[in-house]
């Protein structure tokens, strides 16, 4: 028998209702039985789409309102103590303060309105959790806190509510959850020498305590989510895995293992032998693995295959699927499933009737939708032949044969760029400590210098502007004229504030990837490919479906305009190849280090073109360094060394006066600090607020040899800081970076805060900044 599902579906709707609605009750526009609502038709409609694709099961449980983690930490009644919760407050409102440190603005307007001003009173809200990325994707997670005296206490409300509405829409149901080994692993101790996994026996009782209820309830199967398996695990933690399985199978529950991002390998037997009723595994990251797990996996047990990516937007290859699945069907006895490699969350919902993207392109793309369609087709042709499916087999050939064979894909001179580079391309001239002498020659900047990361928010005036220019009723003059006030204002606004680098503010930019992707060879977009990145933040990546070229300027004349507004030096603001490549939906016919390289030396020419222009400071962002990292620490060495090489060729070429920043956010770098130090960007700025500053202690013990601006608050949250809060910080910093390498600044880019909060916030950082220079002057005199 051979069965369809998904691990998970896009949460957010085509038109991203779910975002417009969050948004609106976070306003304090609408009630929360009102985004309930909204919630439940999306579910009722993705349901449905699974359903009308033939799959066996829906999947419940794989829907949140901001992060499945965060779910997990109210399924199982660990919410932070810090967070003073006395009962009063609802769940959801609970829940989103875990995310954004105030349950809603109106909230945080309250908290301000009784004292908590932006000079240094206490402040509304609470710190808020801390994210950041689900292993290697760009969707982000919040971060579970555990200590010793953590506690579980199961609150399955709100996943039962959801799996009895599936059933009364007539759906039969596999359930969703994040297994018990990654829920710890996921999370962070806090408190010096704990470990996490001495919870486990505390926790295991609450899972079994949620099967029996979901059993109850009616549920088919339980697909349990262990990507952990993928990693290289402390030897405690697999040992855990056998224990935790038989505590889980007293439920009487099927229990399907899902494992996904990375092979097994040397976990490829213990997950073949845990007490469960299935496994799934990635058929598109771990295809090697396949024979082995048909090896090992008895024929009691239902092997589930990600034959479909699940990360990218490619159309399968269905030939080469059904070659792959054809040996597998003949030999398994038991029960084989077909599946996406992961959940859909990563794709968009939808690209079948895209306008943006041309027909031949289009042909050649699939969202989730369209996924779902590729396992009903290739369980058709296993189970009744290819014969039955002969059409859509002709039209996945030529829709293979087309990407192969269009001249849209393959551009000489770009080729023979790369292949010629010189082997000094990646070099600066002087090392940092030259430049750094250099650098403070030509801009005199003070102890602590304030900056920001690049954007500044995005008004509806900016929206509307943009948005009037796309469909045309605003001509190029008309918008250019109304970017350049945008520009003019955050210059003067940073002035007021007396900001020492100041940015542009990115007005004219809708992404920090898309922006760029529209100005360069190779790449194509879409109307609706919207994907979650948290919360409320989604992002439309790019498709990058051919070799990379820039043919001109991208950025040079709005940023040469924001420096002729002021004598104070103004940052120009790129994004790095290594995010750019992480960010779009990416090529898959050639090494992504090449396509790395091709973006690279386009982000290069747009370099000496800003310092031609009399730049003098010039940001490189790669948020996603991190990101690309490999899950297994063998491929890492190869990994950095190609993603650094790839950042410096962009960033090497110019003077030793030319200051060179990078940022980057929301990732744990202390395991790759070797690799950060050697993209020997001159500043460095990294998200480090949520942490209280965790993350700068490894950057002290390594001795990292540049300046660094630790963020110093949370943009992601309404919340403003302090100017206490802000030195407090700094002062931390300052105990592990010298303090003539630190920079002040936010974690991130303000571009999704209002300009009320952001004026507050960026007042106290630059106060706290003139309070930490008096210090360090008063301890001289001293």
């Amino acid at each position: 028998m051979i069965k369809i599902h998904t691990l998970g579906y896009p949460r957010i709707g085509l038109q991203r209702e779910l975002k417009f609605a969050l948004e609106r009750h976070w306003r304090g526009e609408t009630s929360e039985a009102q985004l309930e609502a909204t919630a439940a038709e999306l579910r009722a409609r993705h349901w449905q789409q699974q359903a009308n694709a033939g799959l066996d099961f829906v999947t419940v449980g794989d829907f949140a309102f901001y992060d499945h983690v965060a779910n997990h930490i109210q399924l199982f009644g660990c919410e932070p103590a810090r967070f003073g919760f006395d009962g009063s407050e609802s769940a959801l409102a609970r829940y989103f303060t875990l995310a954004r440190g105030v349950a809603n603005e109106v909230a945080n307007e309250e908290a301000h309105a009784h004292g908590a001003g932006c000079c240094g009173g206490q402040q509304g809200g609470k710190p808020a959790l801390e994210m950041t990325k689900w292993f290697d994707t760009n969707y982000h997670y919040l971060v579970p806190e555990f200590d010793a005296a953590t506690s579980f206490a199961l609150a399955p409300e709100r996943l039962l509510a959801e799996m009895a509405q599936a059933r009364a829409l007539g759906h039969k149901v596999k359930v969703a959850l994040i297994g018990p080994l990654t829920f710890l692993w996921l999370g962070k101790a806090r408190q010096d020498g704990f470990d996490k996994l001495d919870l486990l026996d505390t926790l295991l009782p609450a899972y079994v305590q949620l099967l029996v209820q979901l059993k109850a309830a009616g549920a088919e199967w339980v697909q349990v989510d262990e990507p952990i398996l993928g990693l290289d695990l402390p030897g405690a933690w697999l040992l855990a895995f056998e224990r935790a399985y038989h505590t889980l199978a007293t439920a009487g529950l099927p229990l399907l293992l899902a494992t996904y991002f990375s092979p097994l390998e040397g976990q490829l037997s213990i997950a073949c032998k845990l007490p469960v009723a299935g496994l799934h595994v990635d058929g598109v990251r771990a295809a090697h693995e396949l024979q082995s797990v048909t090896d090992w996996l008895p024929d009691n047990k239902v092997l589930s295959v990600g034959i479909v990516d699940g990360r990218n937007i490619w159309r399968t290859d269905l030939d080469r699927a059904l070659a792959c699945l054809k040996p597998l069907a003949q030999r398994r006895r038991g029960e084989l499933w077909l599946a996406p490699s992961c959940s859909l969350l990563h794709v968009p919902l939808s690209l079948r009737e895209d306008a943006a993207i041309d027909v031949e392109l289009r042909g050649w793309l699939a969202g989730a939708a369209e996924k779902l369609d590729e396992l009903r087709i290739l369980r058709n042709a296993l189970v009744e032949g290819d014969g039955s499916v002969y059409l859509e087999l002709c039209a996945s050939r030529a829709a293979v044969e087309a990407r192969a064979n269009s001249p849209r894909v393959r551009k000489r001179a770009v080729r023979e760029r790369v292949d010629t580079l010189a082997a000094d391309a990646d070099r600066r001239s002087s090392p940092f400590a030259v430049r750094q002498a250099a650098q403070q020659d030509r801009f005199d900047l003070p102890l602590y210098p304030t900056t920001t990361i690049g954007s500044f928010p995005q008004t509806a005036a900016i929206r509307a502007a943009r948005a009037a220019f796309k469909r045309g009723e605003l001509v190029q003059d008309g918008y250019e004229a109304a970017m350049r006030r945008e520009i003019e204002q955050a210059v003067r606004e940073q002035e007021a504030l007396d900001i020492d680098v100041l940015v542009h503010g990115e007005a004219e930019r809708n992404d920090m990837v898309e922006y760029f992707g529209e100005q360069l060879d190779g790449f194509a977009f879409t109307a609706n490919g919207w994907v979650q990145s948290y919360g409320s933040r989604c992002v439309k990546p790019p498709v990058l479906f051919g070799d990379v070229a820039r043919s001109t300027a991208m950025t040079v004349a709005w940023t040469a305009y924001a420096q002729s507004l002021t004598t104070r030096p103004v940052k120009g603001m790129l994004t790095g190849p290594v995010t750019i490549l992480q960010w779009s939906f990416v090529r898959d016919d050639q090494p992504r280090s090449t396509t790395a390289l091709q973006i690279a030396l386009a982000i290069r020419d747009e370099v000496r073109d800003l310092e031609a222009a009399g730049i003098g400071i010039i940001q490189i962002d790669e948020p996603a360094i991190r990101e690309g990292l490999p899950l297994r620490r063998a491929a890492w060495r190869d990994y950095l060394g190609w993603a650094a090489r790839a950042f410096r060729i962009s960033a090497s070429g110019i003077a030793d006066t030319t200051q060179l920043h990078t940022h980057m956010c929301y990732s744990e770098f202390n395991d790759i600090l070797p690799g950060i130090a050697s993209m020997d960007a001159d500043v460095i700025t990294i998200e480090t607020s949520r942490s209280d500053m965790e993350l700068l202690r490894g950057f002290g013990d390594f001795a990292y040899p540049n300046a660094i601006g630790p963020g110093v608050y949370d943009i992601h949250s309404p919340r403003v800081p302090s100017v206490d809060d802000i030195a407090r910080l700094m002062r931390k910093a300052a105990e592990v970076i010298p303090a003539a390498n630190l920079w002040v600044n936010p974690d991130c880019g303000l571009k999704t805060r209002a300009w009320l909060e952001t004026r507050a916030a960026l007042r106290n950082m630059v106060e706290a900044a003139k309070v930490l220079r008096s210090e360090a002057l008063q301890g001289k005199a001293a």
